[in-house]
């Protein structure tokens, strides 16, 4: 690593890798980024965060943050210039994704590998993390983004995790009587920033040429 960029552990896939990644583009922030393999994971890694589980960014003052959402924070308290901690509504912001991290993701974990969770089916998963998403449907029938006229720390907190629960079956997702919440998914999954997010990395070892993320 270079003393002037901070290291970024990632797993393009992983709905907690993707929003700290968009914290950071949406702050303009640069780091070093070490994509990994969840089956082969660095011991570089390891080291500072035996938890094993990414995203985790090591700051280039040694210290570390292992949490998405605080990577989140921190990018954009270091730089918002688009202002998605600019907002009346934080108090609602930080319940939505306090809901999305603690119940939401319990049953979309539940709705994605039915197949280990036998005490209910698939669909009663679906139906249970659908509560979740006619929260949002609500939201977004007054507005085009869940807090109001412009992105907030919300939307991009909580898109990666409606992204994977459409993406369990995207028929199903799409039949259901979210027109709203459809359009926002789409909406960010054509969205410049996502898809620079979204771009494929091949995985990190350790004589690799430093790879500067986002570009």
């Amino acid at each position: 690593m270079t003393s002037s960029l901070h290291r970024l552990y990632s797993f393009r896939r992983c709905p907690y890798a993707m929003r700290a990644r968009l914290g950071l583009v949406f702050a303009e922030l640069q780091v070093a980024l070490r994509e990994i393999t969840l089956k082969n994971k660095p011991s570089q890694m390891l080291e500072i965060s035996p938890k094993g589980t990414v995203p985790v960014l090591q700051l280039t003052d040694g210290s570390v943050i292992e949490e998405s959402r605080e990577i989140m924070e921190w990018a954009l308290k270091q730089r918002d210039p688009q202002g998605l901690l600019d907002t009346e509504n934080m108090h609602q912001a930080n319940a939505l994704i306090e809901q999305n991290d603690n119940e939401f993701k319990h049953w979309l974990d539940r709705y994605k590998y039915a197949d280990r969770h036998t005490e209910m089916t698939q669909s009663e998963y679906r139906q249970r993390g659908e509560v979740f998403l006619q929260k949002l449907e609500t939201l977004l029938s007054e507005h085009p983004y869940l807090l109001g006229e412009k992105i907030t720390i919300a939307d991009i907190g909580i898109v990666p995790f409606v992204r994977q629960f459409a993406h369990v079956d995207r028929e199903v997702f799409y039949d259901l009587p979210y027109p709203n919440l459809q359009h926002w998914l789409q909406h960010w999954l054509k969205h410049p920033i996502f898809l620079q997010v979204m771009t494929k990395y091949e995985p990190w070892k350790e004589e690799d040429e430093l790879v500067v993320f986002p570009t």
